[in-house]
């Protein structure tokens, strides 16, 4: 039977595949063709969002960028005549379609059953072998060979510390307690981040399996996912396969007669980014405000109500049941000597192909921005990648061939962190960069201690007046000082790397800092306080549109006749440069 897919992630949902679904679903109907249509995640390729699947004998073609007539188009060649539309294929299982480039690199892992099961079907899950980990770790390991093999496979944490999961397995499970806790950490905050939500979304199970593992490899028998509200779709898809984990016996009473049990408790964060850092997520859990505990104890040894506790984010725990089915060394495999396995990324900003991308551990940024990714968009000049969200830092154009790992990305001032990796090119602003995460980093500070909490807000003061055209001398080495102040003497993870936007773009492109302080000017012109939008005399033509479209009534002047822009009313919000056909309005 043939089978239409649609990609109803929350990318695929926000580019309109819902009315693309009602609309094969009607058609579907009308044919009384008995198709089957239905649903899965996000399979990475966000930028080209609505996708459509027709899947008949194994066989996949998927397409993409469908709108609702093209969808009509698809089902009346394809799924009912056999043939498909050829111009419009992303990808087939023969190895055509125009996007194949953006697959080619790739290793998939932890995103193996996403974008290829409907994530509300844990039957789709099982033939994609679910569980299966589960089951050998319960059937044929004890609790400490499943920590061993977890060892041997060299994972590390994937939320940013890379810290060996196994070896954090091995504390929490050395700690007697009557009672223990594994923790997923599911409250992705970065901005422009991503993965921990696509997985969710398209494969639940991965991850809920993760932590059944855990739990029995630490000796916890209960679990929770702490998940931001703000993913409501992951949330309800966490729910509903949890329920049919539970009807499966996966979960619960004597988990597939080992006499194991495992229960799993979802807990929704109110969405600060610093509950993110672990204490303060069990913090939270424990219905305290999200603040930052001193270490140690370590959570391993006093973590969650008290109790030995284990804290993996979504991407870690996602790839414990495949190390279970395939084995260590078919996990160490990838990657490199230090680093084992792939790493998942969201390749975001001005880049041709945006999406979810997962690597082996080795590959170049070059390689992952321009091969996988096509490159920047309107073949603007590439002018830096930024790497590891608010907490990592800037690595310029030159740098490109930083190999992708936890070491040399470090070397660079950044980090690996969760992920995150924003593409910028020419236009960007790289002291307005800086200014950018730091507010954010400075907003989501607890104000538990006086180094984060006061160092931040004065780094963003001086950032906002260097960006407004009050910068003195002396302002970038007030910058230094105190980032390394905080760096050295904040509580927690947050604090201690807020301050690498700003060191790395100092670093990279002091050259901004000057022009912003010395010359008072923006080279990018993209700091609204030191640019002026004019009008070149001998391009405007008098057309009105200009004058017709500001919001603010800064525009005058007759038809046919030169227009002039009022500065004392001017906003800056470039609408009167966008909208003229004709060049006549100046950035200076």
């Amino acid at each position: 039977m043939k089978k239409i897919i649609i990609g109803l992630g929350s990318c695929g949902i926000a580019a309109g595949g819902l009315k693309v679904k009602e609309a094969l679903q009607n058609l579907a109907a009308e044919a009384d063709s008995g198709i089957q249509v239905s649903e899965t995640g996000c399979m990475g390729m966000c930028y080209a969002e609505p996708m459509v699947e027709i899947l008949e004998d194994g066989h996949r073609t998927i397409y993409g960028g469908v709108d609702e007539k093209r969808a009509k188009e698809i089902f009346q060649n394809h799924a009912l005549g056999g043939k498909p539309v050829a111009d419009a294929v992303a990808l087939d299982s023969d190895g055509g379609g125009s996007e194949q480039g953006f697959l080619a690199q790739q290793e998939r892992i932890v995103l193996e059953r996403c974008g290829a099961i409907d994530p509300e079907s844990i039957d789709d899950a099982l033939a994609m072998d679910a569980y299966a980990g589960l089951e050998k770790a319960l059937k044929t390991m004890t609790a400490e060979q499943v920590v061993d093999e977890v060892l041997r496979a060299g994972v590390k944490g994937r939320g940013g510390a890379g810290f060996p999961t196994g070896q954090k397995w091995k504390f929490a499970a050395g700690y007697a307690a009557e009672s223990k806790y594994i923790i997923c950490n599911a409250d992705e905050g970065d901005p422009g981040a991503f993965m921990d939500r696509s997985i969710l979304e398209g494969d639940p199970h991965s991850v809920i399996e993760g932590m059944i593992i855990g739990g029995y490899a630490i000796g916890a028998a209960h679990g929770y996912i702490y998940a931001r509200a703000e993913y409501p779709i992951a949330i309800r898809r966490l729910k509903i396969a949890i329920e049919a984990a539970e009807a499966r016996g996966f979960l619960g009473k004597n988990i597939l007669g080992s006499g194991f049990d495992f229960k799993l408790v979802i807990k929704e964060g109110a969405g600060a980014f610093v509950c993110g850092e672990e204490t303060a997520l069990i913090e939270s859990i424990e219905g305290n405000r999200g603040m930052p505990r001193i270490r140690p104890p370590f959570p391993a040894e006093r973590g969650l109500f008290d109790k030995p506790s284990n804290i993996n984010n979504v991407e870690t725990l996602a790839n414990i049941g495949w190390i279970l089915r395939k084995g260590a060394d078919a996990f160490s495999a990838y990657g490199t000597e230090e680093s084992n396995g792939t790493k998942v990324f969201a390749l975001a900003g001005k880049v041709t192909r945006g999406g979810l991308v997962e690597i082996p551990i080795g590959m170049t940024i070059s390689e992952v921005v321009n091969e996988i990714g096509g490159g920047t968009k309107d073949n603007k000049a590439l002018k830096a990648v930024q790497m590891g969200g608010p907490s990592g830092g800037c690595i310029p154009a030159n740098m490109m061939d930083t190999v992708i790992d936890y070491a040399p990305l470090a070397a660079t001032g950044a980090i690996m962190g969760s992920g995150g990796m924003i593409v910028m090119d020419e236009d960007n602003c790289m002291v307005d960069i800086a200014r950018y995460f730091l507010q954010f980093t400075q907003s989501e500070s607890c104000g538990k201690c006086t180094f984060c909490k006061i160092g931040t807000k004065r780094m963003l003061e001086t950032l906002e007046r260097i960006t407004q055209g009050k910068g003195e001398e002396g302002d970038v080495e007030k910058l230094e000082t105190l980032s390394h102040q905080i760096k050295t003497n904040a509580l927690c993870g947050l604090g201690q790397t807020a301050p690498n936007p700003v060191l790395t773009t100092i670093r990279y492109f002091r050259n901004e800092y000057d022009a912003h302080i010395r010359d008072k000017k923006c080279p990018t012109k993209q700091c609204k306080a030191l640019i002026s939008f004019n009008i070149v005399s001998d391009k405007c033509v008098g057309c009105t549109v200009c004058a017709k479209k500001c919001p603010v009534d800064a525009v005058s002047g007759k038809a046919k006749e030169v227009h002039a822009i009022d500065q004392g009313k001017c906003t800056k919000c470039g609408i009167c440069k966008s909208m003229c056909k004709f060049d006549a309005v100046d950035i200076s």
